[in-house]
């Protein structure tokens, strides 16, 4: 039995950096109980570096989405996945966990595995496990090919995930451990939804953590407050990932700001979430943070023509709101995307939510129900729990 576990993170997003860091607390809560310890490296962000990890590349500081941002990128992303490759190789850990941001991570585990297989006599086979399951039953699903060939263990955050995979490729190992969100803000859950909307109203503000997110939607928001205030009495917060962004947001709403009364936070996600009435919110993991607080929200995303166009062709779910595809595919967040995120449509639904008692007291019964079968507290000690099962330790 060895004293001390080695074990690679790729993470490359925010939100993927934070799971990363819960699942590393994780494995050493469990391990310390035996005596043991973790090494932990690899490419992550501050939170996960804050846990412990010595981070070889802060993948967080290039997050990028979409094909055209992709290819302008691909260089530099690139040279990081070479890196990254030469940095296991080096120091062979005993497990690699890929935590989201599929379109890198399954290239990645593809390249290892295949020259794992290639050089035998180097005597290093390490698990590589992903850590939430790629949304390939929305689309892309001849992925699963790929995945069940060069992941060792998919542990999934959303129940429904197991099944599927056990239909489609029951030789892989797939464990559904329930959503880390349950954890990562269970100090609030006494005060949630415990406001009542009065005006003043509080609307929340979150347009997404990358430059162009914020390019495309910004705009956007700035014209929706300026209709929303026409009609009642509200207070605006934006929430951005990194105070770096605050002068950026100011430059692009340098219209609105002497109409609204709005204020830009760095973090503080969840604090504006308790205070928040509504939401209007960049799709993404932050609906699914949206929908623990109970705060009705609307979802916009906007993106380039080439992307939407393979979007149309491909993605064969029909919303794009976790929160949505949870609730039986039903619309209780609504969705504007493209053409459809207007300043108009996303002013109305808000304005609905605020001052419709009814819709909103009907959409956080719904999200009650649906934070109910995410699995509870633990998961992620239930995933460190699976990893350690998956290299015997």
């Amino acid at each position: 039995m060895k004293d001390k576990l080695s074990v690679m993170f790729l993470a490359g997003e925010a939100s993927g950096d934070g799971l990363a860091a819960e699942l590393l607390q994780g494995l050493r809560s469990l391990l310390s109980q035996t005596g043991r310890s973790v090494d932990a490296f690899g490419a992550g962000g501050e939170r996960l570096k804050n846990a412990g990890a010595e981070i070889a590349i802060d993948l967080t500081q290039h997050a990028v989405v979409g094909i055209i941002e992709v290819l302008k990128h691909f260089g530099t992303l690139k040279g990081f996945f070479l890196k990254l490759l030469d940095l296991a190789r080096e120091k062979r850990p005993d497990v690699i966990i890929l935590v989201d941001y599929p379109g890198f991570n399954l290239r990645f585990a593809k390249a290892l595995k295949k020259w794992v297989r290639q050089h035998p006599d180097f005597g290093w086979d390490p698990k590589v496990v992903q850590f939430i399951s790629p949304q390939i039953w929305a689309w892309h699903e001849s992925r699963i090919h790929q995945i069940a060939r060069d992941m060792d263990m998919v542990l999934s955050i959303f129940p429904f995930e197991k099944a599927w995979y056990a239909q489609r490729a029951p030789q892989l190992r797939v464990e559904y451990v329930g959503h880390p969100l349950m954890d990562r803000y269970k100090e609030y859950a006494p005060r949630v939804g415990t406001r009542q909307p009065s005006e003043p109203y509080h609307v929340l503000l979150l347009p997404g953590s990358r430059e162009k997110e914020l390019n495309r939607h910004l705009p956007v928001l700035g014209e929706a407050m300026a209709l929303i205030s026409k009609q009642v009495k509200a207070e605006f917060r934006l929430v951005v990932p990194q105070e770096k962004l605050i002068p950026y947001v100011r430059n692009s709403l340098s219209d609105v700001l002497d109409r609204v009364s709005l204020e830009i936070l760095p973090k503080k996600l969840a604090e504006s979430l308790l205070w928040a009435d509504s939401a209007i919110a960049s799709s993404g993991t932050v609906t699914m943070e949206c929908a623990y607080f109970q705060v009705p929200t609307a979802i916009l995303y906007k993106t380039s023509l080439f992307t939407e166009i393979l979007g149309r062709l491909f993605i064969k779910v029909e919303y794009i709101g976790m929160p949505n595809l949870l609730l039986n595919n039903r619309e209780v967040y609504p969705e504007f995307i493209q053409r459809e995120a207007t300043p108009e449509n996303l002013s109305e639904a808000t304005l609905r939510f605020l001052t419709k008692t009814d819709v909103r007291n009907s959409v956080q019964a719904d999200l009650r129900k649906m934070l109910s079968e995410l699995g509870g507290e633990g998961a992620c000690r239930r995933a460190a729990e699976q990893i350690l099962k998956l290299i015997d330790v």
